[in-house]
């Protein structure tokens, strides 16, 4: 979009989008700063008149006042995960309609060069950091809060006072998920188990349900990755008993156990029923097809971009715990168990 200028010919101010907006300047600066102290329609007032007049805020000049950046850090355990799409549509919606800019890091690809995502966008001078998933970047996220803002979207580590979580309810999105294998009359059910207290949860959540319908669960660590749950099913499926139905971790691993099972000639559900989690587009894929439990991502993004706007204005908050409800999506990877 072409930059407007204001009447007097010169690029629009604070003054010009107050005067828009029929609204004071320190109200305006208010919304750019993020705060939460700022009712729903003055704040859209402030974000259509900026609209309107080509605004952008002078984020130069805002460092150099020692005034906030207007940038919020946005760290990814592995940016090539389908899972984040949504989760990041969300959180970046928050962010954008309070002014404020996403900067985005890769861990994965940060580690492999030896270098540390949280303190890189800390070295950027965001004015709060949000920890998308489960990452070995515990410590350095620990130092982080001690100074900007923090909030954990979609995983529950690193427990820290005053570091907010929001994630899917993942003992009862497990269940869901456990509860379906045994209603289509699977007993040999095995759980491929992902990384952190997430995967944990979800873990017991499938031994539990297991137990309860009087049956032995089976377990084994699946990882993340297609590579390591396609080896970890490749065993399972290799074996004397080998199960009747397998619940990944994720979708990824899921379509891992996919291919396993292909490459063993075994046909998805008629001989091998799969359960993927977080319900990503690649489930939604028809030649896939895959059940996954929807743990509504997009809700995930939309609370904890509201959860780090508020922590910039009321940084003493006691940390939350938000948790969204899961939802079992059933499609064509699973059906009755095998006479």
């Amino acid at each position: 979009m072409t930059e407007a200028f204001s009447a007097s010919g010169t690029k629009p101010t604070i003054r010009d989008v107050a005067t828009a907006a029929g609204v004071s300047k320190s109200l305006v600066s208010l919304v750019l700063q993020g705060s939460a102290n700022v009712s729903e329609s003055r704040r859209r007032a402030v974000l259509e008149a900026m609209e309107q007049l080509g605004y952008r805020p002078n984020r130069l000049a805002q460092r150099l006042s020692g005034t906030r950046s207007g940038t919020i850090g946005v760290m990814l355990n592995d940016i090539r995960n389908p899972w984040f799409v949504e989760l990041l549509e969300g959180l970046t919606a928050s962010l954008h309609a309070a002014g404020i800019s996403p900067v985005l890091a890769d861990s994965y690809t940060d580690n492999r060069v030896g270098r540390s995502s949280v303190e890189t966008l800390l070295e950027q001078r965001i004015d709060g950091l949000v920890v998308v998933g489960t990452t070995s970047e515990s410590a350095a996220i620990g130092k982080a809060a001690q100074s900007v803002p923090v909030v954990l979207a979609g995983t529950r580590e690193p427990h820290l006072p005053g570091v907010d979580i929001v994630v899917n309810d993942d003992d009862a999105g497990a269940r869901q998920a456990t509860e379906h294998l045994l209603s289509l009359g699977h007993q040999r059910i095995a759980h491929l188990q992902g990384p952190g207290e997430v995967g944990k949860l979800r873990r017991l959540s499938f031994e539990q349900t297991m137990l309860d319908a009087g049956l032995e669960p089976s377990v084994v660590t699946g990882g993340v990755s297609e590579e390591s749950a396609y080896a970890a099913a490749g065993r399972l499926l290799a074996g004397i008993k080998r199960p009747t139905a397998i619940f990944a971790y994720n979708d990824i691993a899921c379509i891992g156990a996919l291919s396993a099972a292909d490459d063993l000639g075994l046909s998805v559900p008629k001989d091998l029923s799969l359960v993927g989690y977080d319900n990503t587009y690649l489930a939604k894929i028809r030649h896939l097809s895959l059940t996954s439990v929807d743990n509504g991502n997009l809700a995930v993004g939309v609370e904890a971009g509201k959860f780090i706007l508020e922590r910039l204005t009321a940084p003493d908050l006691p940390a939350r715990l938000h948790q969204v409800p899961s939802q079992l999506q059933v499609r064509g990877s699973s059906g009755d168990a095998p006479s």
